[in-house]
């Protein structure tokens, strides 16, 4: 990457390993900004950057809750891409940061509100704007739209009977009741569970209930479950209307994982928010946990000129691995690879105004510098 100053937004595990990728480029050559509510956690994130790859290139400093301060202002004048990595409720106010200062801009929420207030604000802007650049949504819709891609060519067609997303953040051993700990998010696997999700079912696009279809599936002979969450489907739906007959995103979990996530939503108080009292309750049960995996699955499904049913379909693995002198989490390097992915797209200066995960090229992103380490050539 050429000269080029980013602002990392939010120093929790993702924005610490958005900045340590960079920083351990020999290609990067610029300042990296990390700003967070918490002065301190900035300056450790700043300090973890540039310890963990021998490099002085991290800053860390106060983002102010609300507005501007001064130096927020002085870093957004030097600054040429914002990567957001704070909670999906910020993006409108980093995006509209992005746009008043004119630098480009790549997030990672699935809130699907927040993405439409963002794609108004980048209407028009001299700068792109790359949205929902993560694993699901990100990573997992860039991959589906390849193997589309790769089924109509080769079998000579326009149309699939489907597509199936697949992805989960997973421990490495989980107990009963629930099944489960935390490798990241609690709050955003509170809002995935209850959130609508967006499908296509025989060609119309639509919402359906999260957690509404817990079905079995096997991977590489592991038994999991999978069940719609929202968010994660991203723009495929509209890109691809007329194109699929039926398209869903679904959360991979172990077994027994839902029914007990379903026995705390039944559970919340009327006068209680759902969101709020499933995070609360998984938080006081559910450990959080470092040996962690990603298991991320893709099938395109439909007829060939004949009339075969034919599949074509992919499944990739990932564990905690080595950045710099430090070990990442699956789940940092697999979010935190397609940001910076997009920060090297952005650079270019090629992008402007809004830019969805359909509109990116498959092959250039999937065996790009940064997504390729993490999740292998294509």
């Amino acid at each position: 990457m050429k000269q080029t100053n980013i602002l990392i937004a939010g120093a929790g595990g993702i924005g610490q390993a958005a900045g340590l990728i960079l920083a351990s480029d020999a290609s990067f050559d610029g300042v990296i900004y990390i700003g967070d509510r918490f002065e301190q956690t900035a300056l450790e994130a700043a300090n973890f950057v540039n310890t963990n790859s021998e490099s002085n290139k991290a800053i860390g400093f106060k983002f102010p809750e609300n507005g501007h301060s001064e130096t927020l202002t002085s870093y957004l004048k030097e600054t040429n891409i914002i990567l957001d990595c704070l909670p999906g409720s910020e993006a409108p106010r980093l995006a509209q940061f992005a746009k008043d200062f004119k630098c480009h801009y790549a997030n990672l929420t699935e809130y699907v509100q927040e993405t439409e207030e963002v794609t108004k604000i980048a209407q028009g802007a001299e700068t792109g704007f790359i949205l929902q650049t993560g694993l699901a949504p990100g990573y997992i819709n860039v991959l589906s739209h390849h193997l589309f891609k790769q089924f109509t060519e080769t079998y000579n067609v326009e149309e699939v009977d489907s597509i199936d997303m697949k992805v989960g953040a997973l421990s490495r051993h989980a107990r009963e009741p629930h099944f489960y700990a935390y490798t990241w998010s609690p709050i955003g696997v509170a809002t995935e569970y209850i959130k609508d999700a967006l499908v296509v079912n025989n060609f119309e696009t639509s919402t359906i209930s999260s957690l509404s279809k817990t079905e079995k599936l096997l991977i590489e002979g592991v038994v999991y479950e999978d069940d719609f969450t929202s968010g994660g489907a991203a723009d495929l739906p509209i890109a691809l209307a007329g194109k699929v007959k039926n398209l869903n995103y679904k959360t991979i979990r172990y077994p027994g994982h839902y029914n007990w996530v379903r026995s705390i939503i039944d559970s919340t108080p009327e006068n209680k928010d759902k969101v709020s009292f499933l995070n609360q309750t998984m938080l006081d049960i559910i450990p959080a946990v470092e040996d962690d995996k990603v298991v991320v699955f893709s099938s395109v499904k439909g007829r060939d000129q004949k009339g075969v049913l034919r599949a074509i379909e992919k499944s990739i693995q990932i564990y905690p691995s080595t950045v710099g002198k430090q070990t990442l989490r699956a789940i940092q390097t697999t979010t935190a690879a397609p940001l910076c992915e997009a920060a090297k797209l952005l650079a270019t200066g090629k992008y402007k105004g809004p830019i969805f995960q359909s509109q990116i090229e498959t092959n250039a992103f999937l065996n790009g510098h940064f997504v390729a380490q993490v999740y292998g050539n294509i």
